[in-house]
């Protein structure tokens, strides 16, 4: 049963306040997380502007430092938090030595969901989403992450790199009614029809 205007969602982005470990949002994704010392950073790489200024302001919500540069891949920018002690439980739950994978109780929200979407997420066709994964991420990891959508009612179809992927599709009139419900309203930043409307 689709939910009134005025009622929110147990695991939507209005559920509850924005907090650092949201961005593990990103790593679900195309995200990258990196230790030094008691720290880590969180990085990703997006290859859009608007998507680079979406997660500025979200990391900002978060009271998490972070900066946009120039990549060597034309026309892409990665955005970087700085290294934060407030970020150290994503690096610890995140990382086994320098590999990245998810945690064995990996499960995703609105807000977490939110970012992913800001960092690499896009309509694919007129009743379908993609959610793009890191391409240098183990099939586990994927597979981990797929659960975790599917956790949230979003389950999706893995895209290999030969489907131009990796990624997951999400597909149909009801389940993109949900990732709306769960990712919340379009950020100002968003071109039209960038965002799932």
């Amino acid at each position: 049963m689709p939910l009134s205007p005025r009622q929110l969602s147990l695991f939507g982005v209005e559920a509850a306040p924005p907090v650092p470990m949201d961005l593990a949002g990103l790593l679900a994704g195309a995200g990258q997380v990196t230790r030094m010392g008691g720290t880590a950073r969180v990085s990703v790489v997006v290859d859009e502007r608007w998507r680079a200024a979406v997660l500025l302001a979200e990391c900002a919500q978060r009271a998490v430092a972070a900066s946009c540069e120039s990549t060597t891949v034309e026309g892409h920018l990665v955005v970087r938090t700085a290294y934060s002690t407030v970020l150290a439980p994503l690096g610890r739950r995140w990382l086994a030595g320098a590999i990245k994978g998810p945690p064995a109780d990996l499960y995703l929200d609105g807000r977490q969901l939110r970012l992913w979407y800001a960092a690499g997420g896009s309509p694919d066709g007129a009743q379908a989403c993609a959610l793009r994964l890191g391409v240098n991420d183990s099939e586990a990891t994927w597979n981990a992450v797929g659960a975790a959508l599917a956790g949230l009612g979003l389950p999706a179809v893995l895209l290999g790199p030969r489907a131009g992927g990796p990624a997951y599709r999400i597909v149909g009139r009801r389940r993109l009614g949900r990732l709306r419900e769960l990712v919340g309203e379009a950020p100002a930043q968003a071109p039209p029809g960038a965002w799932p409307t």
